[in-house]
């Protein structure tokens, strides 16, 4: 029941924004002086950017080798970023810098980072409530985050190159393209990603006053990082570029702190799966390749498509065992519980169809 709510919650939200994107990326083109040469220009925008884009999300599922998200969750999340977050947003933002100058500014430092990332972070709470079983924590958080926001950016930055096409000229293109995909291609991903932290931290913690204030404190951090970037570029005009090094410090810092969390969950999934080998449900070897940084690609390749299932199924069940023994101290009950056999049965299934790629 809850997948189906969720899921018309999904379709209204994509209708009605996407709906807004369309009508927008149609009608103002349409109004404008020269029509065909502005479809020209997003033409050019799309070639850039959606390559691009397809090239960025090779990041994150890098970092989602521990029982990689479902496709169809990540498609949901990347397809509402680019759609429906752009629409509401795009509308919102272009009524308030309708008011003159003043409108342009309230829009770009003001309105821009807090209705963006709350449409943005809409997606991520969606997969945190409606998928919950999806949803482990920090890292989950951060991977649905960035699906969200690259799928954003990716619209976004057709948007901005065909207007530096249009109304400048290919060199205005060119500097576009090295300062939004090259220079700072992080940025959206960087802000949501806060929204995903706050949410994976109400998923991972056993305190109640963490679970309701953690996402909040989440929110604010992605509205303060946005702000602070459209700021910073609109204020400082040439001095922006003497900035980037410091924004280039502050994404390093972020990457490092994922590459700890993804590490740190690698560590989560062997703790609770010792007492697994030792009942001989998976050998010491299995689990040394469950949690090695490529085991799921490398089982892939080795045994196909099963291969890769036992390699999830045996992460998978960590994670549950970690679940249920939190709720457990918290008194809570997690439907996570309930996973744990059928997953051994399917574990038991698929080593001996011959899908274990140690043996």
């Amino acid at each position: 029941t809850r997948k189906i709510i969720g899921a018309l919650l999904w379709l209204s939200g994509q209708a009605v924004g996407g709906g807004l994107f369309l009508l927008i990326i149609i009608l103002l083109p349409l109004l404008s002086a020269d029509p065909m040469g502005t479809f020209a220009a997003m033409a050019v925008g799309a070639v850039i950017a959606f390559p691009a884009m397809v090239v960025y999300l090779t990041f994150p599922r890098l970092l989602d080798r521990y029982a990689p998200e479902p496709w169809y969750a990540l498609l949901l999340a990347l397809t509402w970023g680019g759609f429906a977050a752009c629409g509401f947003s795009a509308l919102i933002n272009s009524v308030v810098g309708a008011f003159g100058s003043t409108g342009e500014m309230l829009s770009v430092v003001i309105s821009a980072p807090f209705v963006e990332e709350f449409f943005k972070g809409l997606m991520v709470l969606g997969v945190f409530y409606f998928l919950k079983q999806e949803f482990d924590g920090v890292v989950d958080g951060i991977i649905y985050a960035t699906f969200t926001a690259i799928g954003f950016a990716a619209t976004e930055n057709v948007i901005y190159y065909a207007e530096s096409l249009h109304g400048g000229s290919v060199f205005d293109l060119a500097m576009t393209v090295f300062i939004r995909g090259f220079l700072g291609p992080w940025g959206h991903p960087l802000y949501t990603s806060m929204t995903g932290i706050g949410l994976g931290l109400a998923r991972e913690s056993e305190n109640k006053f963490i679970r309701v204030v953690a996402p909040f404190i989440g929110y604010g951090c992605a509205v303060f990082l946005h702000m602070l970037w459209n700021g910073t570029a609109f204020f400082a005009g040439e001095v922006f570029l003497f900035l980037l090094p410091l924004w280039f410090l502050f994404v390093a810092a972020f990457v490092v702190m994922v590459l700890v969390l993804v590490a740190r969950r690698g560590r989560i999934i062997r703790a609770h799966l010792i007492d697994e080998v030792a009942l001989r449900h998976i050998s010491q070897a299995e689990l040394d390749y469950t949690v090695s940084m490529f085991g799921g690609f490398t089982a892939f390749f080795r045994r196909g498509r099963k291969g890769a299932e036992l390699v999830r199924a045996i992460a998978r069940l960590g994670l549950s065992k970690w679940h249920t023994a939190r709720a457990m101290r918290g008194q809570n009950r997690t439907v996570s519980m309930d996973f744990i056999i059928p997953l051994r049965g399917r574990i038991a299934e698929l080593r001996a169809e011959g899908a274990s790629p140690v043996g």
